[in-house]
């Protein structure tokens, strides 16, 4: 089941005795948590019926007990369990025992975030069995810039793939801080309108012209005067663009174009799927895969090895991050 689905039953009051959110993606978790905390009894019935608790406070002895009683001013009485993942799962027996008969009276939340529940344990069973158990994964890379484009778009609004695509290279997988800066453009940006790179500018700090999203671009198309501009203002602005990241962005990069010319279908649908990639930018990897043949594609990313170990001090001792990246980006293009 998934998180919208889980929130389209608590406003339908279709409500389970056991919540079981759990895995390494806190978004939906939380999503969900704080929905059901915040909406299924009003602020007069809160003081009586709701309770929440935090895994590494208390204990399943303290759980079992609270669910047991019975609600005073509503239906339902809500437990919720923040951080659950601290608590002594080992020693849920008493818990294991509770599900077995469970009080239809109270809906108890178990928020587990950043991992995975074992789903040997009979607790598990028995929780997918009588009530709901949501697994929240971790969105792979190249999975950020679609689900920052089906988002938007639920919300009403639209965004440019340029514009979702540096979204995704700058914020990474962490679905929380993305919706954060999603909900900050669309206060700035009217309702229906394009999300785009110079919104993002204007509102988030990422440059739409200075970024690493710009420098694969200027050396796909070996603009040698633009890849330096972009370096010199990585140069002066390390704080905002740190080596790492961008090192690994270009790496992701210039593995594609690797996997295109290797591509016996180079049809844009085909690329597109194959690459993981919107097919607004199949026809840059084609410009890129004519720049770089296989030969010099494996040379790069082996430059792009050989200098993440020298951004780690290996080798270049006292080296500027500017002074790394000009280099490299000069044994890129010649």
């Amino acid at each position: 089941m998934d998180a919208n689905k889980i929130i389209a039953d608590i406003k339908s009051k279709k409500l389970q005795p056991v919540y079981l959110l759990h895995g390494e993606e806190p978004y939906y978790i939380d999503l969900v948590s704080n929905y059901m905390e915040e909406h299924v009894l009003d602020d007069a019935q809160k003081g009586f019926d709701q309770t929440v608790l935090y895994g590494k406070d208390t204990d399943f002895t303290t759980i079992v007990n609270a669910a047991k009683r019975y609600p005073m001013m509503s239906e339902y009485q809500v437990i919720v369990v923040k951080e659950a993942q601290n608590l002594k799962w080992k020693d849920d027996a008493l818990f294991t025992a509770y599900l077995e008969n469970p009080m239809k009276s109270t809906v108890l939340v178990f928020a587990h975030k950043h991992a995975k529940f074992d789903k040997r344990k009979k607790s598990y069973k028995l929780a997918e069995k009588i009530g709901v158990v949501l697994e929240s994964a971790k969105l792979y890379d190249d999975k950020v810039a679609p689900w920052i484009t089906a988002f938007v778009k639920d919300k009403g609004w639209n965004i440019h793939p340029q514009a979702a695509a540096m979204m995704a290279e700058y914020l990474g997988t962490d679905l929380s801080k993305v919706v954060n800066e999603l909900e900050k453009l669309m206060l700035n940006v009217p309702k229906g309108q394009e999300i785009t790179a110079g919104d993002i500018e204007r509102n988030i700090g990422i440059s739409k012209d200075f970024n690493v999203f710009e420098l694969n671009t200027a050396l796909a198309k070996r603009d040698v005067g633009k890849a330096f501009q972009i370096v010199d203002y990585f140069a002066a602005n390390p704080r905002s663009n740190p080596i790492q990241v961008i090192l690994g962005v270009m790496g992701g990069y210039f593995t594609k174009i690797l996997k295109y010319h290797y591509l016996a279908d180079k049809s844009p649908q085909v690329v597109a799927r194959e690459l993981g990639v919107h097919p607004f930018f199949t026809k840059e990897y084609d410009i890129a895969a004519r720049s770089y043949n296989r030969r010099k594609t494996f040379d790069v990313i082996a430059y792009l090895r050989e200098y993440d170990l020298k951004s780690k001090g290996l080798n270049a001792v006292n080296m500027e991050q500017g002074d790394l990246l000009k280099e490299l980006v000069y044994k890129i293009l010649y």
